[in-house]
């Protein structure tokens, strides 16, 4: 599978290409993480170009996680120029929907639009996993767990996430959680430009529906899709309903390539 030297980091990533696409997504995984979140009803969606790529420091990428959002926009813009994306779809899960939304702000050429899933415009984390991630990583990951999952979630599901999670470096998982604590952009979502879909399980208790009911409600293009049931995870536990939202959001706009629309440029 390919990766790309930047600097420090060696990024990889996996790509499928439809040979008759008209949109090009680039999936963001969330905090401890890796492109592996992403079910192939998404790294494989029809009419669609879909990138998944592995953060610094996650997965199969090496280098160094970084300590906050902003430098992980930074280093998918470095990547995209590197692997010669102008502009993409910025599909962001939890901390991916905060960088998502970062780069919609300070890098709006690179989004034609915006997918967050289970994410908020702000992402304050519980001081006991902040502090339990330092201190007792193991059972700081199985809180994480049970606190990702909806309405009886597949057993094989929820034992491949505690696995990823347990296998990532400790320093990177709380560098990501502290980083999304420091995230807020609460008071600036009616400046993006970008079409944007928000997509939430009603039954998330790491990201509240409410969270995706504001960022739906104060962007001024977004609009909102309810996952009834799922959790945090929810594009894990119901694939198909999250790729049809997002296959429809697509579809609206016809072709990103030649059509106005949906994907008129936002600046």
């Amino acid at each position: 599978m390919p990766e790309q030297t930047i600097g420090e980091d060696v990024i990889y990533y996996a790509v499928h290409r439809d040979p008759e696409a008209c949109h090009t997504l680039v999936l963001i995984h969330g905090a401890g993480e890796s492109h592996q979140v992403w079910p192939g009803a998404l790294r494989n969606l029809p009419g669609a170009t879909v990138y998944a790529l592995d953060l610094p420091g996650h997965g199969r990428s090496r280098g160094r996680g970084r300590s906050s959002i902003a430098e992980y926009t930074d280093r998918i813009v470095n990547w995209m120029e590197r692997v010669g994306l102008s502009r993409a779809v910025w599909v962001g899960h939890s901390m991916g929907g905060a960088i998502a939304l970062w780069a919609a702000l300070h890098n709006p050429e690179w989004v034609a639009a915006l997918v967050l899933v289970a994410t908020g415009a702000r992402l304050r984390v519980s001081p006991l996993i902040l502090e339990g991630l330092r201190t007792d990583f193991p059972r700081t990951v199985e809180l994480i767990v049970e606190w990702s999952w909806g309405e009886n979630p597949p057993a094989r599901l929820v034992e491949e996430g505690r696995r990823m999670l347990l296998a990532a470096d400790p320093a990177v998982v709380e560098g990501d959680y502290r980083a999304c604590d420091a995230f807020d952009v609460m008071d600036r979502l009616g400046e993006i430009r970008a079409p944007t879909l928000v997509i939430g399980g009603t039954a998330d208790r790491m990201t509240p529906i409410r969270y995706a009911e504001y960022l739906a409600a104060h962007i001024p293009k977004a609009e909102l899709v309810r996952i009834e049931g799922a959790g945090h995870m929810v594009m894990l536990e119901q694939p198909e309903a999250v790729a049809k939202a997002i296959r429809s959001f697509l579809d609206r706009s016809g072709c990103s390539c030649d059509s106005p629309g949906l994907w008129k440029d936002p600046l």
